[in-house]
């Protein structure tokens, strides 16, 4: 089966592809003896880790519930603070709220819009229990200075990575640089269980845990119970069921496969955005880190001051080219002014950044010519 063509009329800032090699794994799953907890679980946890190169990976139902596991074998507690960055999608701090601890909101650095370390070593006090990077739009973190951070103060380190499968910082692959890392398995990322998440760690008991908490908390699952002859189990702390179906993990092993491919492509045309809006005034790309090798999850270019960025938004609707905004910053929504008081005037440069900054259209099956289409829309809609 071949992938179907992008609607000529509509460019969407991100798609999933799906082969026929998918569809036949999805199917040999439905018709095997496991719909759900079976063996396709461990073998994309164990393809996963190898990838990454950590110990341990522990699939889940959702990018949010991987945060939600990472947060929970924190022990975290009302009271606690977590350090995130505040232009990131709003689960990287929902799922501290989640485990009743404090959100405090860290200020990015104005080119790459990622953590800035400084500002995040600023807001470390006696409550803090853990520092959040987030890899956004899939260029890593400052790894090296937040681990220092973390280090200095006793405290975990996170990684939101769920933009940066196969980023690399400094030669080491996402997914190795934090305590915790956690993944997020859309469609629009970069491989797909069409819902789920993956966490990866060197810890094994950390690992265990999340095993557990997606379980509901209980402390044996159906093999161990097998191999011991005995029905009884026993829910030894509260936990949700975060599991992931078989037949989700048999597309997601499926999709890992071409992960390599994808990632080349999606770099590819990044590059070619580059080349095209080097000489486009009003129109900067995110800075590159030294060092870093960026994943594309997304090509987010900021405008510059003046311009009305709703306006070129619009603009670009109305050619059919799928622009987006990623992200308001978490602490502007409703839910964080009204719980925490937070508001304007707490993270200027995240709420500066975000009246500039726009998404454009990125993923693997994108010809070279849909990027001279974004690019000429863009240049139509910034004259």
């Amino acid at each position: 089966m071949a992938i179907a063509p992008v609607d000529a009329a509509t460019l969407p800032y991100g798609r999933q592809e799906i082969d026929d090699d998918d569809v036949a794994a999805v199917v040999a799953a439905l018709r095997s003896d496991w719909l759900t907890t079976g063996p396709l679980v461990g073998e994309l946890e164990q393809s996963f880790a190898a990838y990454v190169g950590s110990g341990h990976a522990v699939a889940v139902s959702s990018g949010t519930a991987a945060l939600h596991a990472a947060y929970h074998v924190l022990d975290l507690a009302p009271g606690d603070e977590v350090v995130v960055p505040a232009l990131t999608f709003v689960a990287s701090a929902n799922a501290a709220v989640f485990e009743g601890a404090t959100p405090v909101f860290a200020d990015v650095d104005p080119d790459t819009l990622l953590i800035d370390p400084r500002a995040a070593a600023a807001l470390v006090g006696r409550r803090t229990k853990a520092i959040v990077g987030v890899d956004y739009a899939g260029q890593p973190c400052d790894w090296g200075a937040l681990r220092a951070v973390a280090d200095a103060h006793g405290i975990a380190l996170v990684a939101d990575g769920c933009h940066a499968p196969g980023a690399r910082d400094g030669g080491r692959t996402v997914g190795t640089l934090a305590d915790l890392t956690a993944f997020s398995l859309h469609p629009v990322k970069h491989f797909t269980t069409g819902e789920g998440g993956l966490v990866t760690t060197d810890d094994a008991a950390l690992a265990a845990r999340m095993r557990r908490f997606r379980n509901h908390g209980i402390g044996s699952d159906h093999r161990e119970r097998a191999e011991r002859g005995t029905f009884a189990y026993e829910m030894v702390e509260l936990g949700f069921n975060y599991r992931l179906t078989d037949f989700q993990c048999a597309l997601g092993i499926s999709q890992l496969r071409h992960l390599d491919g994808w990632l080349a492509r999606r770099r590819d045309l990044a590059s070619r955005y580059d080349a095209a809006l080097a000489g486009l005034a009003g129109v900067e790309p995110l800075a590159q880190r030294p060092g870093a090798e960026h994943a594309y999850h997304l090509y987010v270019v900021q405008l510059a001051g003046g311009l009305d960025r709703d306006a070129v938004f619009s603009a670009l609707r109305g050619h059919g080219i799928g622009a987006n905004v990623h992200y308001l910053p978490v602490h502007l929504h409703a839910f964080y002014r009204e719980r925490f008081g937070t508001g304007p005037g707490l993270c200027p440069v995240a709420e500066a950044a975000y009246e500039r900054i726009l998404s454009l259209p990125l993923f693997p099956a994108m010809a070279d010519d849909d990027v001279d289409r974004v690019v000429d829309a863009l240049a139509e809609a910034l004259a």
